[in-house]
């Protein structure tokens, strides 16, 4: 097994922290993903906080992975197909700074990645509107509260999960079914 320095982290706002960290969590080379808050102006937010729209966070998750089986381009295509990057601060029926759609960089590769993937997107005009995500540097990044973490696994049958979770995932698991996690 690898090290983990040659281990990357990606974080990414696409709409409620839940739905991303089921989708990531089932993406072979991926080590962890934590639900939390990055973007905005105050320190250890609770997630009360950030969902009042006040302290200019958005709900993100942190994921690490290893970019010899997972590169960052890939795990930036599942983010685009997972969520609506055209919809400004909100995701269906989520709406508010904290669900913009964001790309928190981690180093200036990881910037011109996503410039070029949303360039090429918005040029083969893959939706009818233009992409509104954010790429903008990691400052800070917080975990969010324990009950956020594995929130899906733990919680499926909730209506939201059933409602709101799962479609995404089913959406992942059909697109990228290759790029499944085995077992």
């Amino acid at each position: 097994m690898q090290d983990n320095k040659q281990r990357q982290k990606a974080t990414l706002g696409g709409g409620c922290f839940w739905c991303l960290e089921a989708v990531y969590d089932d993406l072979e080379g991926v080590d962890a993903v934590v639900s939390g808050y990055a973007g905005g102006h105050v320190e250890n937010p609770s997630y009360r906080a950030v969902c009042s729209g006040t302290t200019g966070h958005a709900e993100v998750v942190q994921v690490t992975f290893n970019p010899a089986v997972t590169t960052f381009q890939e795990i930036l295509q599942i983010f685009f197909t997972i969520h609506d990057p055209t919809t400004l601060n909100r995701q269906g029926a989520d709406v508010g700074t904290q669900y913009r759609s964001a790309i928190f960089y981690h180093d200036e590769a990881q910037r011109d990645t996503a410039v070029a993937l949303i360039n090429q997107l918005e040029a083969e005009k893959v939706w009818s509107d233009p992409i509104v995500t954010e790429v903008v540097p990691l400052e800070t990044f917080y975990a969010a509260e324990d009950y956020h973490q594995d929130y899906f696994k733990y919680n499926s049958r909730q209506p939201y999960c059933q409602f709101v979770v799962a479609p995404k995932l089913k959406k992942f698991r059909k697109q990228f079914a290759e790029k499944r996690k085995s077992g």
